[in-house]
């Protein structure tokens, strides 16, 4: 009796043991880093709501939308997202004091589609030293594709260079010889843009012009009118919205009509081309790696779709064809399936490693034939561009998704 009861006590105990040491090592497969919980992954993020670059704003409700709609739908890995969106005006030391209050005060994992390539240059330095993920910037200058250097930091769109060349390609194939001017922002993101454009051409003589502006401009249109003395047969536009619209307004005003090119980052329908004007517009070129919701041949299309729907439930005040906003739901889609992929290993190094493990990762709402690779020697997700005309009321794209990849 006594040996059977042992036998049973040490069977219960040894089971107990074998629980406990199953559930030690659940607990101990969980990884947490600052930011991080079995409920709560806390996600910071800085973009202009208000100042000269507002039209962005939608980016940043875009992301939101998209995680409201993952938290009501059981959150990742059943964890809610906690997404603190600040402003900053598109003033960098603004971005610098938004970075801090989120790093230090609260406490976020990593920041995430921080718009801007000056606001993002102001706190590069800052965010590595933290170790803290500066993850899918909303801007396509080269220096978030510097893994070596800044760890810390990747980008998500084209780099700017990337797709100025493309553009030098179409210009060297449709117009050899013509003279071009060119408007660019007197920041990174210009001179970026510039850079590309003149590498792309080799020939720099052809750019009879390089005329800068500041984004605290109130308007443009001087700087427009100065362009036209210099003669060009083709204009080209490295500007934000705002810029962007009143320089293609301004052409129109002077029935000015040079080849015009405009950079990605301005080519929204809403924000740009209608408040240009529509008959101003005509003809204008740019390039796109996304889908534009005001294009018919995506009226069916299942990606856009669910874009559609998102907005039509969580931000219905967001007009569909505002290609800024679908450019935050494509990043914050791009950070969900990263964050999935991290499972319960929710480390700053893991988010990272998972940032920079995506192979021809394709979603819903760019272009076919374009998709996102990272590894961890490059930290460029998308290399693709396809040209596109704006007629009648919308952008219509042309020729064959092309690569501005730099060698």
């Amino acid at each position: 009796m006594t040996t059977a009861l042992t036998r049973r006590t040490l069977s219960s105990l040894l089971g107990l043991a074998l629980v406990g040491a199953a559930a030690g090592g659940a607990y101990a497969d969980k990884k947490y880093d600052t930011g991080a919980s079995d409920t709560e992954i806390k996600i910071g993020n800085i973009v202009p709501y208000s100042g000269p670059a507002s039209a962005y704003g939608s980016v940043g409700k875009a992301m939101s939308a998209v995680f409201k709609k993952v938290n009501d739908e059981g959150g990742i890995n059943g964890r809610r997202i906690n997404f603190i969106s600040y402003d900053d005006a598109y003033s960098p030391p603004k971005t610098v004091e938004q970075a801090r209050k989120l790093v230090e005060s609260d406490e976020v994992l990593f920041l995430f589609g921080v718009l801007g390539t000056a606001p993002n240059t102001a706190i590069q330095k800052y965010m590595n030293a933290k170790k803290v993920p500066q993850l899918f910037v909303a801007t396509g200058a080269t220096k978030w594709n510097e893994p070596k250097t800044n760890p810390w930091t990747m980008g998500w769109l084209p780099s700017y260079q990337s797709e100025a060349r493309i553009y030098a390609k179409y210009l060297t194939a449709q117009q050899p010889t013509g003279k071009i001017a060119v408007l660019y922002q007197n920041d990174d993101m210009g001179k970026d843009y510039l850079k590309g454009l003149k590498d792309g051409l080799g020939d720099t003589s052809r750019v009879v012009l390089e005329e800068s502006y500041e984004i605290a401009e109130p308007t443009v249109e001087s700087h427009i009118v100065k362009m036209k003395s210099a003669n060009p047969d083709i204009v080209v536009l490295f500007t934000t919205p705002k810029s962007g619209a009143q320089a293609i307004k301004k052409l129109g005003e002077m029935n000015w009509k040079p080849l015009t090119i405009i950079s990605n980052v301005s080519a929204s329908t809403a924000a740009v081309m209608r408040p240009a004007g529509v008959e101003n517009s005509q003809g204008v070129i740019s390039a796109a790696y996304a889908k534009d919701a005001s294009d018919p041949q995506w009226a069916n299309d299942p990606g856009l779709g669910a874009f559609r729907e998102l907005l039509a439930k969580y931000l219905p005040e967001i007009n569909p064809v505002d290609s800024s906003a679908l450019t935050g739901y494509n990043i914050a889609t791009t950070m969900v399936e990263v964050l999935k992929r991290c499972g319960d290993e929710l480390t700053r190094a893991n988010v990272m490693k998972q940032a920079a493990s995506l192979k021809q990762f394709a979603q819903g709402g760019l272009l076919p034939g374009i998709t996102l690779t990272t590894g961890p020697d490059d930290f460029q997700p998308i290399e693709q561009l396809q040209l596109m005309q704006f007629k009648g009321e919308r952008w219509q794209l042309f020729g064959e998704v092309m690569s501005g990849e730099l060698k």
